[in-house]
């Protein structure tokens, strides 16, 4: 496959606010530790800190082709693994997810680790609730967990997989619905999308349209972000009934949005500075994966952070930081 490296690529920056209370300018958001879970395993007992979550690792390779159709994802009960307590259906490793269900009853916290090749990431678990994970690590070997809260940070096992994972393509997890971007083909997202995007079909020109919309129609929730908890997930066709979310939700709809119009896309998780931070990584046929915070201002591809630069009213200040790519620091992606 011919690839010009030259493409014009857009990635779009966006205040994650699953793990921080406010946006601002840099010098005013909070700095976060990162905890990562390393290589861990299944045991009896193992320590989850409730404010961490590990969200994804490195990219997987880029296949010549891809045709990818909107589709639900399933659990299909051909490859699982239960107890009388929980359920991990592993038969669509091929399309880059799984899926746990916990059966029992509990009052305690629970969670689930996808452990893969390179990172282990943790997802809050809600009781009788089928969860969709993805395989973000791609290709390789993983071990998926289940987990119930003893005391304090201290869980116990409930059910484990181990599992090889042969993916069908390298998008897999980048092109489907999972927890954290949650949305199916009846969701109102994805009809907003497509009619958005009714009369365009290079990718580019989705994304300028999906990114138009999001940041047009908007707008910021501080009321949200003073009452937001670790946990916190979009409900997608709220925010966009409502109109409104945190800078989590600005980048959850716009990666379920593209997604849903075959655009491959990450939501890519690390820092501006010291603040945690999100942006959305797109791929291009022509481009591949690019790794910049980018928009289009009419004539040009010019880096942008929409939150910071409308939280300090794009002072010379604040435009000048976010025009230096140093600034920014990529960690995970999912």
């Amino acid at each position: 496959m011919k690839r010009n490296t030259g493409v014009r690529t857009l990635i779009i920056g966006i205040l994650m606010m699953g793990m921080l209370s406010s946006c601002g300018t840099p010098s005013e958001l909070p700095e976060v530790n990162n905890v990562g879970y390393g290589d861990e395993v299944f045991v009896e007992e193992v320590i989850i800190e409730e404010e961490a979550v590990a969200l994804a690792a490195a990219p997987a390779a880029v296949p010549d082709v891809i045709v990818k159709a909107m589709k639900d994802v399933e659990a299909s009960g051909t490859l699982v693994k239960s107890n009388d307590r929980a359920i991990i259906d592993y038969s669509n490793t091929k399309d880059g997810y799984i899926m746990v269900k916990f059966t029992g009853q509990t009052a305690q916290k629970l969670k689930a680790q996808v452990k893969g090749p390179l990172v282990t990431y943790t997802y809050n678990v809600i009781p009788g609730q089928w969860e969709v994970l993805p395989l973000s690590d791609g290709n390789g070997d993983y071990k998926v967990s289940l987990f119930e809260n003893v005391s304090g940070t201290k869980y116990a096992g409930v059910l484990a997989q181990s599992m090889k994972v042969e993916m069908t393509d390298a998008f897999a997890p980048f092109i489907r619905p999972n927890q954290y971007v949650n949305y199916t083909s009846a969701s109102a997202v994805v009809a907003k999308a497509e009619e958005l995007t009714r009369d365009v079909s290079a990718p580019l020109d989705k994304v300028a349209r999906v990114y138009d919309f999001v940041v047009k129609t908007l707008t910021y929730d501080t009321e949200k972000a003073k009452t937001v908890q670790s946990g916190y997930l979009p409900v997608l066709d709220s925010v966009l009934e409502e109109k409104k979310g945190i800078c989590f939700d600005y980048a959850a709809m716009m990666t379920a949005m593209l997604r849903s119009q075959d655009v491959p896309c990450k939501l890519v998780v690390g820092y501006a500075g010291t603040a945690y931070h999100a942006w959305i990584n797109v791929w291009t046929e022509d481009g591949g994966w690019i790794d910049a915070v980018i928009f289009f201002n009419g004539k040009s591809w010019q880096r942008m952070d929409p939150t910071f630069a409308s939280s300090a009213k794009q002072s010379a200040a604040i435009m000048k930081y976010i025009g230096d790519g140093s600034n920014y620091t990529a960690k995970y992606f999912y």
